[in-house]
C-alpha cells in the first residue's frame, strides 16, 4: 500500500526520562563501589514521542516531539490526543509525502478524535494499529534503546539540562 501511494511508512512510539539516569556499566578502583550522585530527584520528567520513517530509495528519517513535565499544577504529565495529531501533521509537512502511520494500541491512540482526524485526512494518511506487546515490530523501540544506552550514568542538574541532553543524543542518532 505504501509503495502504491508513494508514502513513507512511519513507526511511532514514546518514551520518558526522569532526572535519575539509566543504569549502565562504569568503573571504580578495585574494592570501591561506584556511586553516581543525583541531585534534584523528583524535579520533573521529559516525555519523548518519536517517529521513524522509511521509504524505498530515500534515507530513513527520525522526528521527535518533547514534552516537559515540571510538576506544576494543571500541566499535562503525558501526551494527549492533540499532541499526536500535531506530530502527525508536522511529520507529513516535513516529508511532503503521504504517510502510512503505524503505532501500538495505546488507549489514547484509539480516541475518537484521532479516528476522525484520520478519516478527514485519508488522502494522505493511513493509520495501522500494531499488536500490543510487540516491540520487535517497531523500529522506534531501537531508538529508545540507543538513547538510554547513550545516557547511561549521565546525570542532569535540572529538567532543562535533561532536555538539551536528550535532543543532542537524538540528533546524533
Amino acid at each position: 500500500m505504501a509503495a502504491d501511494l508513494g508514502a513513507y511508512i512511519c513507526f511511532e512510539d514514546e518514551a520518558g526520562q526522569g532526572l535519575s539516569p539509566p543504569k549502565g556499566r562504569t568503573w571504580a578502583p578495585r574494592g570501591a563501589r561506584p556511586v553516581v550522585v543525583v541531585r534534584g530527584a523528583g524535579g520533573g520528567q521529559v516525555g519523548i514521542a518519536g517517529v521513524v520513517c522509511f521509504r524505498p530509495g530515500d534515507r530513513s528519517r527520525l522526528f521527535y516531539q518533547v514534552l516537559v513535565w515540571r510538576r506544576r499544577k494543571g500541566e499535562p504529565k503525558g501526551f494527549a490526543w492533540y499532541h499526536y495529531r500535531d506530530l502527525i501533521i508536522s511529520v507529513h509537512r516535513r516529508l511532503d509525502a503521504p504517510v502510512v502511520w503505524c503505532w501500538d494500541n495505546l488507549n489514547l491512540r484509539l480516541a475518537s478524535a484521532l479516528a476522525d482526524f484520520a478519516r478527514e485526512n485519508k488522502q494522505w494518511l493511513r493509520v495501522f494499529q500494531m499488536p500490543s506487546y510487540a516491540p520487535e515490530l517497531s523500529p522506534a523501540e531501537g531508538v529508545w534503546s540507543l538513547l538510554k544506552r547513550a545516557m547511561a550514568n549521565f546525570t542532569a542538574a535540572n529538567v532543562d539540562c535533561l532536555v538539551r541532553i536528550i535532543k543532542r543524543k537524538l540528533k546524533k542518532i
